[in-house]
């Protein structure tokens, strides 16, 4: 299968099965399409003698001669050599390598585009101990076999509303790590309102990476990021989150944000907190209730195309001029990316991964959890819940009918099961409108990729 596209003035062909990537003229581009639609050499060559004036038969057969090579070469026209390898996932062996902790169902914001009902998801407020995260440790420990670096993310609500605890599950692993010949890197997610210099040397010195929750500009951000008075959080934020990177350092961070109905326009609060000098940079598509004021139309979704290319060409010049910054979604490693293995099996969730509650309940990731039909187990009796487990075992890129002839199927790994369910009930449904926009999002990555390549940038 191939996929071809031109952008940003370059003609794109991907071979999906083989992850070759070929940036060509455009008279290979129309001979490579027909190749693909089965035409005879004979009518390739009276369409290409048609349409370009300067071509000869002899070019034509040279480049259709460079067509069977690179097939010869399994890198176009490549066969699907992995669907028959997908369905054997289900009797495979996982080991646990992450868990989302939830040390706070609770928030001081109260953001009306929350999926996680403003940190309480859909329950009561909670907080979790220091026995339930200790005892998450050794869960992860017991489930991990031998691998030797384990994730550990903590989340909310807002987590540094249990800071005590988060340090205090810190410290023990890291007296575990020693004895269980583990590495643990931890991840802090914050909305900023509680950010002092005591969090931020102590995540700067064990905080692998922190995600910083920023919508962008003003008035974007306090339009729904605001607290339980409605107060929006921005003036209180920034100058936090500025002095948190400025002292990290080298070390990981981003800036995540959320966009909406409201602000389609979001390359503008991207460039927005690129000025304010954060450089590693996120921005999601809300996915709510499309009741919603804030949810995403298909009216906006060719602005939103529009704006992916205005980042990919803007991310270009910045990286000419010596002053790049990153885009998660633009973040593609075209020679040494995700094994065949994570190619068809995605994230993880339900299998390697998984969300702990402030009390110990296990679920698939931290978007299920208060549901109660994917409650897994719990942090003691461990996966009690295995139909649910071999569910998602099987969520993978070729679990889904509408995916087998996708070409971005070994990129987005058949997409979120989360955003699946929730579009559709099932996570081996698909979010169509979140598709179209990753898809988007593939192709402006891959352009930058040729474009990097071929400036030497």
């Amino acid at each position: 299968m191939v996929h071809q596209y031109e952008l940003n003035g370059y003609h794109i062909v991907l071979d999906t099965c083989s992850g070759s990537i070929h940036s060509v003229d455009a008279a290979a581009y129309d001979m490579i399409a027909m190749v693909a639609e089965q035409k005879t050499e004979a009518e390739i060559t009276a369409a290409m003698l048609e349409k370009y004036s300067d071509l000869t038969e002899a070019d034509v057969k040279e480049c259709l001669e460079d067509i069977e090579e690179l097939r010869a070469a399994k890198k176009l026209f490549t066969p699907d050599t992995y669907e028959g390898l997908a369905f054997d996932f289900k009797a495979r062996n996982t080991v646990i390598k992450a868990l989302c902790l939830h040390v706070a169902h609770s928030c001081n914001l109260n953001c009306s585009y929350c999926f996680a009902s403003q940190g309480k998801y859909q329950g009561e407020r909670a907080l979790m101990s220091f026995e339930v995260g200790k005892r998450a440790i050794d869960f992860l420990i017991e489930n991990s076999g031998s691998r030797r670096n384990l994730e550990v993310d903590f989340f909310g609500g807002e987590p540094l509303m249990n800071w005590d605890v988060v340090k205090q599950v810190v410290a023990y692993a890291r007296e575990q790590e020693k004895l269980h010949n583990k590495n643990f890197r931890f991840t802090l997610t914050t909305n900023g309102m509680l950010v002092d210099d005591e969090v931020i040397e102590y995540s700067n010195r064990e905080m692998h990476n922190v995600v910083l929750s920023l919508d962008g500009r003003k008035e974007i951000h306090d339009r729904l990021r605001v607290d339980y008075n409605g107060r929006g959080s921005y003036d209180t934020i920034v100058p936090k989150f500025q002095e948190f990177v400025k002292k990290r350092g080298d070390k990981s961070y981003y800036m995540r944000g959320t966009f909406t109905h409201n602000n389609v326009d979001f390359t503008k609060d991207l460039f927005h907190m690129a000025d304010l000098g954060f450089t590693e940079l996120s921005m999601e598509p809300v996915v709510c209730d499309p009741s919603d004021p804030c949810a995403l139309t298909e009216a906006d979704k060719p602005v939103l195309f529009e704006q992916y290319e205005i980042l990919a060409k803007e991310m270009l010049q910045r990286k000419r001029e010596g002053k790049p910054i990153t885009f998660y979604h633009y973040m593609l490693d075209l020679e040494h990316g995700p094994c065949v293995y994570k190619r068809i099996s995605g994230c993880g969730s339900g299998t390697e991964y998984m969300a702990v509650t402030p009390w110990g309940e296990l679920f698939p990731c931290h978007q299920f959890v208060g549901d109660e039909k994917y409650s897994m187990g719990d942090i003691w009796k461990g996966v009690t819940n295995h139909a649910v487990q071999d569910e998602f075992k099987c969520c993978n890129a070729y679990a889904r009918e509408e995916c087998k002839d996708c070409w971005a199927k070994l990129y987005c790994s058949g997409g979120c099961a989360a955003n699946a369910y929730h579009a559709t009930g099932s996570i081996t449904g698909i979010y169509e409108y979140g598709c179209e926009l990753f898809k988007k999002r593939i192709e402006c990555a891959i352009m930058m990729k040729v474009a990097e390549n071929e400036e030497g940038i």
